[in-house]
C-alpha cells in the first residue's frame, strides 16, 4: 500500500512539475531578479557607477520618502473607495436583476456593456466628459444649477482623485455584479419559500439567508477587486498621469516613472517589490483569516435560520400545548 502511495505521488510530481517549470520560468525567477536589482544601484543614466551593493538602503529611502508615501495613501483611497462603492451598487444591480421581469436578458446584457469596454477607451471616454471646455458632466450640472461656471475636474487636487474613483466604479461594478449574481444563483429556493412560509420579511430573509450564504462569493469578488484596484495603473496615466502635481500618483504609476523615465532600476525595483509585497499581505490576509470565518458562516447560513425557526415553531408549539391545558 505504501509502495503504491508513493507511486502516486511520484506520478502526480511528475504531472505537475511542467507546470512548476512554467511558473518558476515566468513568475519566480522575473521576482527573484528584481529583488536582487532592488538591493543594487542600477541607474542607466549613470553608467559608470556599475552595480553597488547597497542592501536595504534603497527599501529606507522610498519608505520615508514623502512622495512614496504619497502615492501609498493615494493608492489605499482609491482601492477602499472604489472597491466600497463597487461592492454596494454591485449587490443592488445583482439582486435587482436577480429576479424575474420582462426583459430580464437585455437589462443583464445592457449591465455588462461598461465592463466590457476596455479600460483605456473608458478612460478616455471620461477624460473628454470631464473637459472644462466641453465636457458634458459640466453642461449637465450647469443645467441642473448644482455648478454655476464649468470646472476642471481633473486639474482640481481635490477632485482629481475623486474623479477617477467615480470613473473605476462605473468601470468595474458590473464585474462585481457578475460574480455576485453568480453567488446569488447558487441559493436555493426552497430556504426562501420555508422562510416566507415562517413569515420572514424581506429584510430578515436577506439579513439571514442572503448575506451568510452569498459571503464566499464576497470574499472572492472583494479579493479579486482590491488586488485590481490596488495596482490600478492605466485609468491614472491615460487620464491624469498622476497629476496634478502628485495628487493622483499611485504606486504603479510611480513605480512606472522611476523604472521608465528616469530608468533608475535600483528603487524601481524596489517600488515593484513593495507592490508584490502589498498585494500577498492582502491575499495571505482574506486566505488565512477570513476565509474560514466566511465559509463556515456560510454553512451555518442554513442552520441558522433553521435554528431560528425550529425556535420559533417551539414556541408556537409550546403557547399551543398552554392554551389546550386551559381548556
Amino acid at each position: 500500500m505504501n509502495k503504491m502511495k508513493q507511486k502516486e505521488a511520484q506520478l502526480g510530481w511528475l504531472m505537475v512539475a511542467p507546470a512548476l517549470l512554467a511558473i518558476i520560468a515566468v513568475a519566480l525567477y522575473p521576482i527573484i531578479h528584481t529583488f536582487w536589482l532592488s538591493l543594487h544601484t542600477v541607474k542607466l543614466t549613470e553608467p559608470g557607477l556599475g552595480q553597488p551593493f547597497v542592501g536595504l538602503k534603497n527599501y529606507i529611502n522610498l519608505l520615508t520618502d514623502s512622495r512614496t508615501l504619497n502615492a501609498l495613501w493615494n493608492t489605499v483611497v482609491f482601492t477602499v473607495a472604489s472597491v466600497s462603492l463597487e461592492f454596494v451598487f454591485g449587490l443592488a444591480i445583482a439582486l435587482l436583476i436577480h429576479r424575474n421581469f420582462v426583459g430580464r436578458g437585455i437589462v443583464r446584457a445592457a449591465v455588462l456593456v461598461p465592463w466590457a469596454i476596455p479600460t483605456v477607451v473608458s478612460a478616455m471616454m471620461w477624460k473628454f466628459m470631464y473637459n472644462d471646455q466641453y465636457g458634458v458632466i459640466n453642461d449637465i450640472l450647469t443645467k441642473l444649477g448644482i455648478i454655476t461656471e464649468y470646472k476642471a475636474w481633473l486639474g482640481d487636487e481635490s477632485w482629481a482623485l475623486i474623479s477617477l474613483i467615480i470613473t473605476d466604479v462605473w468601470k468595474t461594478t458590473p464585474f462585481m455584479a457578475l460574480l455576485l449574481l453568480a453567488g446569488l444563483q447558487l441559493i436555493s429556493g426552497e430556504l426562501y419559500e420555508s422562510a416566507k412560509v415562517d413569515g420572514a420579511g424581506a429584510w430578515k430573509r436577506f439579513w439571514y439567508i442572503t448575506l451568510p450564504m452569498l459571503k464566499p462569493t464576497i470574499l472572492v469578488a472583494l479579493l479579486f477587486r482590491i488586488l485590481d484596484a490596488f495596482r490600478v495603473f492605466d485609468i491614472v496615466v491615460v487620464m491624469t498621469g498622476g497629476g496634478p502635481g502628485n495628487s493622483t500618483e499611485v504606486i504603479s504609476t510611480y513605480a512606472y516613472k522611476v523604472l521608465m523615465r528616469y530608468l533608475d532600476f535600483g528603487n524601481g525595483s524596489a517600488l515593484a517589490i513593495i507592490v508584490f509585497v502589498c498585494v500577498f499581505l492582502i491575499c495571505l490576509f482574506f486566505i488565512t483569516v477570513l476565509g474560514v470565518e466566511l465559509v463556515e458562516e456560510s454553512e451555518g447560513g442554513k442552520k441558522a435560520w433553521r435554528k431560528r425557526k425550529f425556535t420559533r415553531s417551539s414556541k408556537t408549539f409550546s403557547s399551543t400545548e398552554q392554551s389546550h391545558s386551559s381548556f
